[in-house]
């Protein structure tokens, strides 16, 4: 991954979403490209057309926080586009080649054995790249095709989603998994564009998935936050689960657990799944077998 060419293409992105009526500017002639000109962004933020234009090419080093500021501002970012522009600042600062700890590929023991205290909801650990590191048991048994279809290897999302034909009799709304898992990489890039594996990650999916390639030129970007998700397990049918995050910070992982809203459909579902998983043999923890 260019991150001059990561900057760039997330500034241009932002720029072509907002029209002029938008930001309360006149709309004079005919414009080639979608969105605001350079000059007009350039002016929301109080800065020189010269200026705006160099961040634009992709140089954010030595940018300050009064700039992000006014240049979040002029672009109407939201929390995580503002993040991740921070992100791509901070990334091409004066010591751009430090390297960041690589992102774990197994869990510590305790947070295991947390996981497997989880008893009454699935729950999993995963890294930044979508790598499922570890599941309780009903949580195992909710992602069983992900598991199944990794064949032996860390189950990945990204590798799933877009790879694997089998991701659309999963997810309950495939295009939305698959939008919030490119929008999860695109941030992860923004923080550590230097990660080999994501790196790699990217490029092997890119060059098998159009779906993907489409989805990353968007450059959208999420952060893990809470929310709900459907699934088409094959086992009980269709489950709508919440799910909340919990960031490990000392790991670097993220620890998600799903629920149910009290008397749902969905709880009795999920009763009949952990029914199911206590009277049959587990497939095996994700992480003994990494």
């Amino acid at each position: 991954m260019d991150q001059r060419s990561q900057i760039r293409e997330f500034l241009t992105s932002r720029r072509a979403r907002i029209t002029p009526q938008q930001v309360g500017l006149p709309s004079h002639g005919t414009r080639r490209v979608p969105g605001l000109r350079r000059s007009e962004v350039a002016q929301l933020a109080g800065m020189s057309v010269e200026y705006y234009s160099r961040l634009e090419r992709g140089d954010l080093s030595g940018v300050s926080d009064q700039v992000l500021d006014s240049l979040a501002r002029a672009l109407r970012l939201g929390d995580d586009d503002r993040t991740h522009l921070e992100d791509l600042a901070r990334a091409a600062g004066p010591a751009p080649r430090r390297r960041r700890r690589p992102a774990p590929t197994a869990v510590r023991p305790s947070v295991q054995r947390l996981l497997d205290s989880i008893v009454d909801a699935p729950a999993l650990v995963m890294n930044a790249r979508g790598d499922v590191l570890a599941t309780n048991a009903l949580g195992r048994a909710l992602y069983a095709p992900m598991i199944e279809a990794a064949r032996g290897e860390v189950p990945n999302h990204a590798r799933f989603i877009f790879l694997d034909p089998r991701s659309r009799h999963f997810w309950g709304d495939w295009e939305r998994a698959a939008d919030e898992t490119v929008a999860l990489l695109q941030a992860q890039a923004g923080r550590d564009p230097f990660d080999k594996n994501l790196t790699d990650l990217i490029g092997e999916v890119s060059t098998r998935s159009e779906d993907f390639r489409t989805r990353w030129a968007r450059h959208d970007v999420r952060q893990h936050h809470q929310g709900a998700k459907p699934f088409l397990h094959p086992l009980v049918g269709t489950l709508d689960l919440t799910y909340e995050s919990l960031d490990l910070s000392a790991d670097g992982l993220t620890l998600i657990a799903y629920g149910t809203e009290p008397g749902s459909d969905a709880e009795d579902k999920l009763r009949l799944l952990a029914s199911w998983t206590a009277t049959n043999a587990p497939a095996g923890d994700t992480s003994e077998r990494r």
